[in-house]
């Protein structure tokens, strides 16, 4: 009779154990299918180690790659394939956010029902959120800088320009040696992170709007110097009597550094955190770089240089394009997105729903306050000239990041016009002033963008 019991005891634990695991397989298979069923052992839909059928568009249905049999067939035209080779990657795949690595699932077809089956085995039309008309502009305008240039709809989370700079031709893929360290193969707008320099600012501003009760009456008496001890913190003149207006227009330094130390570390610390700063996006499975900030105690100078974009401030640029959206958006910025559809190769749907989450990432009156002054910079500073015909709200930016370099520039911001609900972020490595460089750049691209909407 015991050895009964120990017997049926030990059926129920193995029966437990394979209701585990199949418990296991289920959930795994649920969540990771797609990866299965698209990995490069599946001889079903590769070939030669290569995807084998599928096809990606840009917005207007223009082919930017179609996969057959194991061959990589890029656009016809040299300056789409260059521009957008960090979204579509080669066939070496030396790109970790090209289209094959990343949407591969969705390219062969696969769903859960009927695993890789298509009509006519070709696989999916997978429509991208980016015009390549936009983005051949973004990249014609980098000029052989590297660098990166993105715009989203701050309204829908679409994704309109993703360029990133050095680039190449995906059908003549370079051959970099291991110690190479021009970055042809990092994708700058997704996975790579910069000091944000006076972008930063905005950041700050932000933070004492929301946590300083007086921050619309605080003012400063600009000298072009502040010192902490031995250390200081300058500007390249003294700017007088500022508030935070006026400070966000002249880009004061020794302001906002003051202002830095008076919200204190625990606040800017969490004030980049709210503001998705720190965040990684999932952009439709390509993962972004999370920021990374430093706001040190107990050194003032290093505390109040981390409040002007610099110490140890490094921003990734499609974060930043998000907070600019989130300002202008009332305070909610939407997650950004890069698919437009799935389609069978006959226009019907396949069922992928791309959607965008959102996170309120400060209140409306302080994002109405950024809105004025951020609007104000173009007015006073820049000169609304520079983007004819738009309402544009932006902040420069100029980063050291090499004394033997010319700094970074930045530039940022949004389009006011309900026509045109786009924010944008402009890097160019060592391009000099943020204004000069970044700024006649995402003019360029704006401008293309109004040409073609």
């Amino acid at each position: 009779m015991k050895k009964l019991e120990k017997r049926a005891i030990i059926c129920v634990l193995l029966a437990l154990v394979l209701l585990g695991g199949l418990g296991y397989f289920v959930y795994h298979f649920a969540t990771e299918g797609n990866e299965w069923a698209a990995f490069y052992t599946n001889r079903a839909v590769n070939s030669n180690g290569h995807l084998a059928r599928g096809t990606l568009e840009d917005v207007n249905g223009e082919t930017l790659l179609k996969n057959r049999h194991g061959e990589m067939k890029f656009s016809s035209d040299y300056e789409t394939r260059c521009a957008l080779v960090h979204l579509t990657g080669d066939d070496k795949n030396n790109i970790a956010t090209g289209a094959n690595n990343v949407m591969a699932d969705k390219l062969v077809g696969y769903n859960i029902l009927n695993g890789t089956y298509t009509f006519g085995g070709d696989g999916r039309i997978v429509r991208l959120t980016v015009d390549s008309e936009v983005c051949k502009e973004a990249y014609s305008a980098l000029y052989g800088y590297s660098g990166t240039v993105g715009v989203y709809n701050y309204k829908t989370g679409e994704i309109i320009c993703a360029v990133s700079t050095p680039a190449y031709d995906p059908d003549n893929p370079p051959d970099l040696s291991e110690d190479d360290t021009s970055g042809t193969y990092i994708n700058r707008l997704f996975s790579w992170t910069t000091p944000p320099g006076s972008t930063f600012k905005v950041a700050t501003a932000a933070a004492a709007l929301e946590n300083k009760s007086d921050a619309r009456q605080w003012s400063y008496e600009c000298e072009g110097v502040q010192e902490y001890g031995p250390d200081k913190v300058t500007d390249l003149e003294a700017h007088g009597h500022v508030n935070l207006k006026s400070a966000l227009a002249v880009s004061c330094n020794c302001g906002f550094g003051e202002l830095t130390l008076d919200l204190g570390p625990v606040v800017m610390e969490k004030s980049v955190k709210k503001y998705g700063l720190t965040k990684v996006y999932d952009v439709d499975g390509i993962k972004t770089k999370a920021g990374t900030f430093d706001f040190p105690a107990k050194a003032k100078v290093n505390l109040a240089w981390a409040g002007v974009g610099q110490h140890n401030d490094m921003i990734n640029p499609a974060s930043m394009m998000v907070f600019m959206g989130g300002i202008a958006n009332d305070g909610e910025a939407v997650n950004p997105k890069i698919v437009k559809s799935v389609e069978f190769a006959n226009g019907r749907s396949a069922g992928f729903l791309p959607t965008s989450g959102s996170e309120q990432i400060m209140d409306s009156e302080i994002a109405h306050r950024l809105k004025k002054y951020l609007r104000n910079n173009v007015r006073q500073t820049y000169g609304d000239y520079m983007f004819p015909g738009l309402k544009v709200c932006a902040k420069s930016g100029t980063a050291e990041v090499d004394k033997t370099k010319s700094p970074n520039a930045l530039f940022t911001g949004f389009v006011k016009n309900s026509d045109y609900p786009y924010a944008f972020i402009v890097v160019v490595e060592n391009g000099g002033y943020g204004t000069e460089t970044a700024g006649y750049i995402a003019n360029r691209v704006l401008q293309k963008i109004k040409e073609v909407k």
